[in-house]
Parts: structure tokens; sequence; C-alpha cells
């Protein structure tokens, strides 16, 4: 099939959440398909990767997005009555270049990676919508968490991209979120709605993310490391850390005073730089994130605003270590019961939970290798995509 796939963010380097799952799925179609892709570049460094992102496909076209510029463009949604994620994400150059192709090409389906993307897909088209998350109600959760008037554009942003997935996956042949929760939130969201809606699980890459006993340890010989990882100007990540530190890392160094808390992770925003000290390492961004993973002593998600199956859990436990994660976050990725993923909802059962691994690392060595068994066994990639395979020619 000759397929028009639109992401918001170009999907190499997959080195964080949503650009592991772009770039897994464009490669299992690429593999399959013509693939004709549009996306943004919205970090320089990623220019370098283009030959790469070029090799899999027919056609590309890449529009330049500066954070700061599209921040201000955004406002103009203020005026139109929208969500401000469509203008951020709006460009004429890429609408032109899909306008052309679908008159030159002919594509058979078209996919749009986020919502936002599918403001460029034209009518008459089969078109599928991978979602992910339901982004509307990202936006209501952050609401409680900042001061008037960030709160109310928060609330603001929910109603009116909920009002656009809504119409958006009303027109689509397919509209996908990862887990089966995540389709009954959209569901319960949207009620009396026709909608064709399925679960399209994450994966991890088992095979590079997999312990090698010559990688080397970057952690000194003396501390015992915990470990987080993540986009580090992603709210919900920052979120995360500063609570972990403020809340939870005390009463651990008190039981564990060699403990080092280490946050790997790109673009670290200035709340996550200032939590850095003797006790709290901030690498910024790291050439490969899994030496920290594979030397760590235990592994910590403890996500408070995130949801769905998180990709930096799977690969910690394709990793072979112990994880303790929100609960939520736990329950995404499996029913039953994991020694090397343990649930946590509050600070005391972070703080049981962690040093129940840190006390007894032979224990915690022998949870991580089931964790990487079970991943092995039920998170390939391949196994998840066969969905999207099945619905590009029929409906959900």
């Amino acid at each position: 099939m000759k397929i028009l796939y639109l992401v918001h963010r170009l999907p190499y380097p997959p080195n964080k959440g949503d650009k592991v799952r772009s770039y897994h799925l464009l490669k299992h179609l690429a593999a399959r398909h013509e693939v004709h892709l549009g996306s943004f570049i919205d970090d320089p460094d990623d220019e370098q990767h283009l030959p790469r992102v070029r090799e899999l496909c027919a056609g590309l076209h890449v529009a330049r997005l500066n954070p700061r510029m599209a921040k201000l463009a955004s406002l103009r949604g203020l005026l139109t009555g929208e969500a401000l994620s469509l203008p951020y994400y709006r460009d004429a150059g890429l609408q032109a270049w899909v306008d052309e192709g679908v008159a030159r090409v002919g594509f058979d389906a078209v996919i749009a990676f986020s919502g936002v993307m599918a403001q460029y897909v034209p009518a008459g088209l089969r078109r599928l919508v991978d979602f992910v998350d339901v982004d509307s109600a990202k936006w209501r959760d952050y609401a409680p968490e900042h001061a008037w008037p960030m709160s109310w554009l928060y609330r603001r942003e929910s109603a009116k991209l909920l009002a656009f997935e809504q119409r958006v996956a009303g027109e689509a042949d397919c509209s996908f979120f990862v887990t089966d929760n995540e389709v009954a939130l959209f569901r319960e969201l949207s009620p009396g709605r026709d909608l064709r809606l399925a679960p399209l699980g994450n994966g991890v890459d088992a095979e590079f993310f997999a312990p090698d006993p010559a990688r080397a340890n970057p952690f000194e010989a003396a501390e015992l490391p915990l470990v987080f990882t993540g986009a580090m100007d992603y709210w919900p990540n920052v979120d995360a850390v500063t609570w972990f530190v403020a809340d939870i890392l005390p009463a651990l160094r008190e039981r564990f005073p060699a403990l080092r808390f280490h946050i790997v992770g790109r673009s670290p925003a200035p709340a996550v730089q200032a939590l850095a000290s003797d006790v709290v390492r901030v690498t910024g961004t790291v050439p490969d994130v899994r030496p920290y993973l594979q030397h760590a002593a235990a592994v910590v998600a403890p996500l408070r605003l995130a949801r769905g199956i998180q990709n930096k859990v799977l690969e910690a436990m394709a990793m072979a270590r112990p994880v303790v994660a929100a609960g939520s976050c736990v329950r995404a990725i499996t029913a039953e019961a994991l020694p090397g993923l343990l649930p946590a909802d509050n600070v005391a059962d972070y703080v049981d939970r962690v040093a129940v691994l840190l006390a007894e690392p032979a224990a915690a060595d022998a949870a991580g290798r089931g964790a990487r068994d079970f991943v092995l066994g039920a998170y390939s990639w391949e196994a998840h995509l066969v969905g999207l395979d099945r619905h590009l020619e029929t409906a959900c």
C-alpha cells in the first residue's frame, strides 16, 4: 500500500516515549508498504538523523518547528476558539506537501500519529489515528497542579482538545490508544458517540535493551545507585522526580546512606537542575541510557501525572532491573504480580518497596531477570503492531 504517515515529531532517534512508538510503527510499515512521511523537527540535534529516516521512506517532508515561536503562534487559538495544540503544529508547507501527495501519489491510507496531526488529513482517504493517550485528559490532570492563569488555560485546552479528538475519532476508520483503559476512558468522555476504537499496545526492543557483561559501570564503586530515566523537560517527569527527591528520598537515605539518585535524561528543566547535589545527580543527555539501567540497584518511575504503558518501565525491565512504579503504570503493563515490577501509590509504598530491593540485592537481581523474561514473552513490537496491519484494510 501507499501510506501517508504524519507524525508530530521526527520518529528518530527513538530516545523518548512518543518517538520510540512512532519509530517502531514507521519501521514496521516500511518493511511492508511504501511510506511517505510528513513530520516536524523541534530539536536541531535531530537533523543529523534525517539520512536514517530517508532510508525508510519513499517520500519525506520535514517542517522545522521552533518551540518558542510555535508557542506564540499557538495563542491564535484563543482568537479562533480552537485548542492551542492545533496552531502549535500547523504549517502551510506541510499542508501543501500533503495536498500535492494526495494528487500525485494517490495514497491508499493515512495514519496520523497523535491527534493534532489529523488536522492535515484530507477527506476521502482511509484514515487511522494513533492517539496513544487521551491527551485532553492529560491537560485536565495538569490543571490542579498549577496556579491561575495556567490552571484556567489547561482546563480550556482539555475541553477544546477533547472536542477535536471526538470529531477526529468520529471521522476515522479506526482510532488507537495504548491500553484498554485509555480506550475505556475515551468512551467514557464521549457518551453516545459511535466511535471505532481499538487498543494498540507498546513494545520494547529487547535485543537493544539487553544486559551486557562488558558494558561499563557509570557509577562510583561506593554508591548505591537508584535511577529514573526520561525526557526531563516533560512535566510529568519533572513532577515525578521533584516529588521523589522531596518526599521519598530522605527516608530511603536514612536507611541507606550510600544511596544516590540519578536522574538520567535530556533537557532537564530548571526545577530538575535545581535538584542536583551530592545525593542527586542530574546527567542531562547521555550517549546511551543502558549502562545506567544495567548497573542500577533499582529503577523507579514515581509518576503521578501519567497513565498507560511507560516505555521507560519496559526498557528497565528488558535490562533485567527491578522497577518500582506508580500503580496505574504497573496495572497498564500487567494484571499479574511480578517480583520485578512493584506498584506504589504513596510515599510509604515507595519507601518500603525500594527498601526491600536495596536490602536484598540477590533477590532484586533475580526479580530483574524475571522482569526481562516477562517482557520477552509479552512485549515484542511485532506482536502488538499486527493489529495495525489488520485495520489498514478493515475498520475497527
